[in-house]
């Protein structure tokens, strides 16, 4: 393993990051990733994704970048527990290479992901522009929020703010459980990496997949001002796609820009843009999740 997880209580969130998507080569085509340091309960699925990914990058040359990743969730995973990958090379051509990933505990699947790398071309660009929000710098972040707000947040939610997490996250407005206001299903926040983490492009692709699971499924009930902090509310992943547009540091501030154009039947579907701090759009992202309210159940 590239980088081994000695003294993990001691180190940064930001820099344990690279030790979790750092997946270890147990056989050829089988990739083990570590447990969540200081983890416990469901795995995070960015986490598994992003270990997912590694495993399938591993096995495709560095002149062909990875430009787009399909997962499907089939299981919980358990957080305190390692994960091994098997990896199938389906494709290897002149420009395109694909690869099916995966992901199991225990002796059972809990997830499929299938990635396409493709080699650097020039072509047309067109591209969204970014929307007009408040810089980085002049934004408090959730955590800082949250402390300000303890006294009306869920004792569960206030954890979360305070665990070790390697991403530093700033959002442009509240959300819940911030505020219970009922909105339109669209919000964005700021995020990167705390820390520094190396010039490795396959790194800072693999980190924006594990990054891109915060926060894209409760987009979509933002109109009904629900969380997953809700004691009457489910909320799990289904499936997640990341498009990689163009190269980009996690280090660096990136705009993550969602919204939901549909939800029913206790599911939703959300999108995600994420921006440079310079406009350019570098990846975006899709998911659709279980959002049931067990209280519509008889």
């Amino acid at each position: 393993m590239g980088s081994q997880m000695n003294n993990k209580q001691d180190r940064q969130p930001g820099q344990w990051l690279d030790d979790v998507l750092d997946v270890e080569q147990v056989e050829q085509n089988y990739f083990r990733g570590i447990a969540t340091p200081q983890g416990r309960g469901r795995s995070f699925g960015g986490q598994v994704i992003g270990q997912a990914l590694m495993s399938a990058i591993r096995t495709v040359g560095d002149e062909r970048p990875v430009h787009s990743l399909h997962a499907y969730f089939m299981r919980p995973g358990d957080a305190t527990q390692p994960v091994l990958y098997q990896v199938e090379r389906d494709r290897d051509g002149r420009s395109f290479a694909t690869r099916r990933v995966i992901a199991v505990q225990a002796g059972k699947p809990i997830l499929n992901l299938a990635a396409s790398f493709h080699g650097t071309e020039p072509g047309y660009h067109h591209q969204y522009d970014m929307p007009d929000v408040p810089a980085p710098d002049g934004l408090k972040a959730d955590s800082e929020v949250g402390e300000e707000m303890a006294d009306e947040l869920p004792v569960d939610f206030l954890k979360w703010l305070r665990s070790p997490r390697p991403i530093e996250m700033r959002p442009v407005g509240l959300r819940p459980p911030y505020t219970r206001e009922e909105m339109p299903p669209s919000h964005a926040m700021w995020m990167r990496l705390r820390g520094g983490f190396g010039d490795d492009r396959a790194m800072h692709r693999a980190a924006l997949a594990y990054t891109s699971d915060y926060g894209l499924l409760t987009t979509c009930m933002l109109p009904f001002g629900k969380t997953f902090t809700d004691p009457e509310m489910q909320f799990a992943s289904l499936d997640h796609a990341v498009w990689f547009h163009d190269d980009f540091r996690m280090d660096e501030w990136l705009l993550y820009v969602m919204d939901s154009p549909w939800s029913g039947g206790a599911r939703g579907f959300n999108r995600g843009q994420i921006f440079t701090q310079d406009g350019r759009l570098v990846a975006s992202t899709a998911q659709e999740g279980l959002v049931r309210n067990i209280e519509f159940k008889d």
